[in-house]
């Protein structure tokens, strides 16, 4: 069976159009973990220093708005490197499960045509990838070896990433173009609590986001979340260094972003603005024109096409994306591509926080103006069951707006949401039952059942359990009841399946 499955795979990879092998770009991702794009000083953050990353963008392209496919690492994950949507992923889909052997990669198909290719850091992940057939991580062979000897914070990931790198431009075939995921670790906490402050930054600097509460601890917490985003910057520099002393920095396309939203409460792991929206950077020396602004609406989905198209390949039919190469090498700013009219994304289970270990299924679709959220389990607590909901009060003040805050944000939602990000960016106004917003609500409705339609969500259809029945290949709650075996599926949903 896995050598029928292998002979599919490769016949449909070496299928892909091929180009000569000369002037072919290296290809180097490039993600922090958990950091929503205002937080960049490009994108008007003047509490977090981010000089790298700020030249990188004045030499190259900044984009205003790219999306993650999901607001979870995993999910996330998975989406970029298949250049294609969760709810098409099985397990993959889900947070921390397995990612089915059959699914194609876009390091697979470059490698088959002729890159080296490696990962450094996270990658896809987190998730049990080896159970499932696969000999290395899906974004590439994991180069990890090398440890720093001390972090200046305890929240700093051991993985030197810059020196993998360094390691895997010695040791690479240097006849061959190279595509390399580095994945840093940083700001995902756990993060040193307090270390902001120590570190000299000043919490009347903070820019708090509307949606989390105006307090000294919100505010130190976030300051420990600006220097672990400095550390990945300065860490940033080293890397596009030894990129330049190898002398391939001018045949190098450089993309930066991140996975999803930062890890604060209505950010990540929900499909609101802060938990979906991503600072995105793309550097080609010679292709991208310095120092523009496209504010496409792109998705993350549409990088794997992107980089096998860079690379002179077609993307195989199975890709959902669409490749932005046209928006690269475009000399136009603002918006360039009409057809590019709305963005997607997709949330199923994160951790095991409820009973059964079941999820909270979530969908959504962006315009330039507005952003629609359809919740399929309304009868659901969002982030978890009453037992975690109730946990997290003491971090609100006793205040009528302490109160709003945590009731929109642990509270019950209803079915369908809807937000004008124009003037409501922290998503705190719902319209959904607005009557002046009946019509846009409608389009924008219909426009998402007819993307999960033609992609065969099985929440469209009568299937959709069967993302309950996944398993987590990590710790599980025995406080929650219902299903708890770690790396097992839920028998109740699976023969669904």
């Amino acid at each position: 069976m896995r050598l029928a499955l292998f002979l599919l795979i490769s016949a449909t990879i070496i299928s892909c159009n091929k180009i000569s092998e000369n002037n072919r770009p290296n290809i180097l991702f490039i993600m922090s973990d958990d950091q929503s794009w205002m937080d960049v000083g490009i994108y008007g953050c003047e509490a977090i220093n981010t000089p790298v990353l700020d030249k990188l963008a004045r030499e190259g392209a900044v984009f205003s708005n790219a999306f993650a496919a999901s607001a979870g690492c995993a999910p996330s994950r998975a989406s970029i490197v298949t250049g294609r949507f969760p709810w098409e992923l099985e397990e993959a889909g889900t947070h921390f499960s397995n990612f089915p052997r059959k699914l194609q990669v876009y390091p697979d198909i470059l490698q088959a045509n002729g890159y080296e290719i490696g990962v450094t850091g996270k990658g896809w992940g987190p998730g049990n990838y080896e159970i499932t057939g696969w000999e290395h991580n899906p974004a590439g062979p994991e180069f990890n070896d090398i440890l720093f000897d001390s972090v200046p914070y305890t929240g700093i990931h051991e993985i030197d990433c810059a020196s993998n790198f360094r390691e895997f431009l010695k040791i690479r075939d240097k006849d061959k173009p190279f595509c390399m995921w580095i994945g840093s670790r940083e700001p995902h906490g756990p993060r040193e609590s307090g270390s902001g402050i120590r570190a000299g930054k000043d919490p009347d600097d903070v820019v708090v986001a509307g949606f989390i509460p105006d307090t000294p601890e919100s505010r130190s917490d976030l300051l420990d979340y600006y220097i672990e985003i400095e550390f990945f910057d300065t860490q940033l520099g080293i890397i596009l260094e030894d990129l330049e002393k190898s002398g391939e920095r001018e045949n190098t396309l450089i993309v930066v972003t991140s996975d999803n939203g930062m890890p604060f409460q209505r950010a990540k792991i929900n499909l609101y603005e802060y938990g979906t929206h991503m600072p995105m950077v793309v550097n080609w020396p010679g292709k991208v024109k310095k120092g523009r602004v496209i504010e496409d609406l792109v998705s993350f989905v549409d990088l794997a096409p992107m980089f096998l198209e860079v690379a002179g390949l077609d993307p195989p039919e199975g890709m959902s994306g669409k490749s932005f190469k046209d928006l690269l090498l475009s000399n136009e700013e603002g918006i360039i591509d009409p057809e590019r009219q709305e963005v997607f994304a997709c949330m199923e289970r994160h951790s095991h926080q409820r009973y059964d270990n079941l999820g909270y299924p979530m969908r959504s679709i962006r315009s330039y103006e507005y952003l629609y959220i359809r919740n399929f389990k309304p009868d659901r607590w969002p982030m978890g069951d009453s037992s975690i909901v109730w946990s997290a009060k003491k971090r609100y003040p006793e205040t009528t707006e302490g109160e709003k805050l945590f009731e929109i944000t642990y509270g019950k939602r209803p079915s369908e949401e809807l937000y004008n990000i124009i003037i409501d960016p922290f998503c705190l106004n719902n319209l959904a039952d607005d009557a002046d917003h009946k019509g846009i609500k409608s389009d924008l409705r219909n426009r998402l059942d007819e993307k999960l339609i033609s992609l065969n969500d099985p929440r469209m259809h009568d299937n959709g359990d069967i993302f309950e029945s996944y398993p987590i290949y990590g710790s599980m709650r025995d406080d929650l009841g219902g299903f708890n075996k770690e790396g097992e599926y839920n028998p109740a949903y699976q023969n669904k399946k």
